[in-house]
């Protein structure tokens, strides 16, 4: 199979590390096998998107201020979604990583970004909950649903975190 044509679809919907990490390896090794991919980001999976230096309480109602506030501004800050037990589940989960010399999550961001993984930002997600473009990291394109709907029916593989 030639994987240089082949193409893999991510639809992030979670905010949860271990979901995350998940798509990043996948993503990560399609890449490595040649394949194009693009991870759409979609309610609490665009909380990976954002640049903790650019986070901005101006311009925000107070609903969008309060959700700003109190939810994690970047990756590593993202909790487990079994098991997290108010942190404790993921700093054993980190030191099992350390102890494996396993990357981190943002460690498979950063290697997905340099690939060339195409990341999306959903238009309507980032309306509700009042994310701004300028809020997300370097080369995020902001996608309406028709459009990820097109390069979803394109790929070869299409999965949703």
């Amino acid at each position: 199979m030639d994987n240089e044509k082949k193409h893999l679809n991510i639809l992030l919907f979670s905010g949860d590390y271990d979901k995350c990490l998940a798509a990043f390896i996948l993503a990560n090794g399609a890449r490595e096998k040649g394949m194009s991919v693009t991870i759409f980001c979609a309610f609490w999976g665009l909380l990976i998107l954002r640049d903790p230096k650019k986070l901005n309480l101006r311009d925000k109602n107070t609903y969008e201020r309060m959700f700003a506030s109190f939810t994690p501004s970047e990756a590593e800050e993202l909790p487990l979604s079994k098991m997290n037990m108010a942190g404790i589940g993921k700093s054993m989960l980190l030191n099992m990583m350390d102890e494996k010399d396993t990357p981190h999550l943002r460690d498979f961001l950063e290697g997905a970004r340099k690939k060339d993984v195409h990341f999306c930002a959903c238009k309507l997600s980032m309306e509700i909950m009042g994310f701004k473009p300028e809020e997300l990291l370097p080369g995020i394109e902001v996608m309406d649903v028709y459009a990820y709907l097109d390069d979803a029916a394109s790929a070869a593989i299409q999965l949703f975190v």
